[in-house]
């Protein structure tokens, strides 16, 4: 993992594409806004986990279903 250190309305860069500012530092919270293309999904990471787990779900789902229908 790449630490940095960064002060409010500084941003680093993500290629070419995509920038992440530090908006704000309120006491144990950070703002950051991100420009990136809109081609590019961002999500918070707990969000993402979640999106992981409906798509892994749904895909065994899926596959049981298939399965079933096969036997018929």
């Amino acid at each position: 993992m790449l630490v940095l250190s960064r002060k409010k309305d500084e941003s680093i860069m993500i290629g070419d594409q995509i920038e992440i500012k530090i908006l704000a530092v309120e006491g144990d919270q950070i703002k950051l806004g991100i420009v990136a293309p809109k081609k590019v999904k961002v999500h918070r990471s707990e969000v993402f986990e979640a999106i992981q787990a409906q798509n892994k779900e749904a895909l065994a789902s899926s596959s049981t279903f298939l399965n079933q229908l096969k036997k018929k």
